[in-house]
């Protein structure tokens, strides 16, 4: 590995340092490239997976039960996923998460035997992290990516990043590029979510990929009012309560949001957790700690006294949408870059609906690990190459006197947020909104004013609002997260994939599933 003050020049460049980004950077090492991992935060601690307990669509490899998992998930999918996609996320699932034991404590059950389909996020990253260091992958912490770089063939070359603690800028030449950077939550304060602002997404576009499933971003988690504890398993057994006092008709299952969401446009809006079984109440401490502590410091009695909720949307994280991925490697058009988890469309496993939870820790394992080895093959077959590099793009640069950064963020957070334009869409609500955004968009993009990666981090939410509204707009039916209250309901004849592009003019057109690029069932 060659470097300088300014340079570093490695086969694979990863860019994000979660989940599916650490199973990629170990995966390329161990095949035999020099890997440069590059985190906004610092990897094994930043992300949403950080926080959380994540499971994994997790099935022995049983015929009948691969086939029955996958024949489910694909009704789920609306029209819009693929099996042959899904058996393989389970098949490489299953024979690649135990390999972690060296670095992590795999429970086992009464019978003594190995647990390994649930884990506990802080535990599992920092295994990750730790797996990713003795593979020898060189880990560059708080070091965000601003601009992908392209030679004179137009294929991703690396990439320029900053360093948040120097305040200076580096630049890493690749033979690959892998973007792991997750996707958008538009500043939701979701837990975790503080540095998921669609940094990947926006670098992929200037480059030349497109985006699919951008217009599924429906979905909300409930919290207590006033906090980021977004960990909902808790309000399966929820009643909830006006400000009156009187109680609500929400019940557990898909309707609960909407319901919520229509009494929280009303007033204020309560609840309490007593319907939780007691053995259920002292799981929880073990499991999810940070759920409890919350109401511990809140001097709250959950399963006794009612507290006020709220919702929290997820954008893009538990949405769908992301880059469009062009084969079994997941790469992108652009040749030399990859996308991979939340980064990247999860509609093959997902499709029109949430890939939350399950499918999408297992999508983050087996997009890392595919995209890992296909980055390395090639990085085998094209080291890094001398001579000048073009940055791809460069929406988003700092410039005094531009709009504030934060100002941009709170702006597309109201627009992309509100539960009345998101959650009831209509064609006029979505309308309005992407013309605000559209507007702003001009004014932006001399420079906004704010640091390098303030800057960027706000011409990516930005960026994401504006494919969001565009793709939700072409869809004019109801499917999955995406429901409008101005479409009867689901139309057999767009049971096809919405895939977008363009930066300052958006375009959108559908690919049937059976045209995707990739594998086919």
């Amino acid at each position: 590995m060659t470097e300088t003050a300014e340079e570093l020049t490695t086969d694979v460049l990863v860019i994000g340092g979660g989940l599916a980004g650490n199973w990629a950077a170990a995966a390329a090492a161990r095949a035999g490239a020099r890997v440069v991992l590059a985190e906004k935060g610092y990897a094994g601690t930043s992300g949403v997976a950080a926080t959380a307990g994540p499971g994994h669509w997790w099935v022995p490899p049983d015929p009948a039960l691969r086939t029955a998992a996958v024949a489910k998930r694909a009704e789920g999918a609306l029209g819009l996923g693929d099996p042959a996609w899904m058996r393989r996320v389970l098949d490489t699932t299953w024979t690649t998460l135990p390999t972690l034991a060296p670095y992590y404590d795999f429970p086992s059950n009464a019978a003594g035997v190995v647990q390994y389909r649930g884990l506990r996020g802080p535990e599992y990253l920092r295994a990750l992290r730790q797996a990713s260091e003795a593979a020898g992958v060189r880990i560059l912490d708080h070091t965000p990516g601003l601009h992908l770089l392209r030679d004179d063939d137009g294929r991703a070359a690396g990439a320029r990043l900053w360093r948040k603690r120097a305040g200076a800028a580096l630049e890493v030449r690749a033979a690959a590029v892998i973007l792991a950077a997750g996707g958008c939550a538009f500043r939701s304060h979701l837990l975790g979510a503080g540095n998921l602002t669609g940094d990947g997404l926006l670098m992929a576009v200037e480059a030349g990929a497109d985006l699919s499933g951008m217009e599924f971003t429906g979905y909300y988690t409930v919290a207590p009012a006033h906090t980021g504890m977004t960990r909902s398993m808790s309000y399966a057994y929820a009643t909830y309560f006006d400000a009156a006092g009187r109680e609500l008709a929400i019940a557990p299952g898909p309707a609960a949001t909407r319901d919520l969401a229509a009494a929280l446009l009303a007033g204020p809006v309560f609840c309490h957790l007593g319907r939780m079984p007691e053995d259920i109440r002292t799981l929880l401490r073990r499991v999810s700690p940070n759920v409890p502590l919350v109401f511990d410091r809140l001097g709250i009695d959950p399963f006794r006294e009612r507290f006020e909720v709220t919702l929290h949307g997820e954008g893009t994280v538990r949405g769908t949408g992301g880059v469009r991925v062009m084969d079994e490697g997941c790469q992108t058009a652009v040749p030399g870059l990859f996308a991979i988890g939340d980064t990247a469309t999860r509609e093959n496993v997902a499709g029109a609906t949430s890939g939350g939870g399950a499918q999408n820790s297992a999508w983050a394992l087996s997009s890392g690990l595919w995209a890992g080895r296909a980055a390395a093959a090639l990085a085998v077959e094209r080291r890094p190459r001398p001579g000048p590099l073009a940055a791809a793009g460069g929406f988003g640069r700092p410039r005094a006197g531009g709009p504030a950064a934060s100002d941009i963020a709170a702006r597309v957070r109201g627009e992309m947020l509100d539960y009345d334009r998101n959650l009831f869409r209509s064609a006029g609500k979505m309308a309005a909104s992407l013309d605000v955004l559209d507007t702003l968009w001009e004014s932006a993009r001399p420079g906004v004013a704010g640091d390098p990666v303030a800057a960027r981090s706000a011409a990516a939410l930005l960026a994401c609002g504006r494919w969001s509204w565009a793709a939700a707009l072409a869809r004019t039916e109801r499917r999955g997260l995406h429901q409008r209250v101005d479409q009867p309901g689901t139309d057999p004849r767009q049971a096809a994939r919405l895939v977008v592009g363009g930066l300052d003019r958006i375009a959108v057109h559908a690919e049937r599933v059976a045209d995707a690029k990739g594998l086919r069932a």
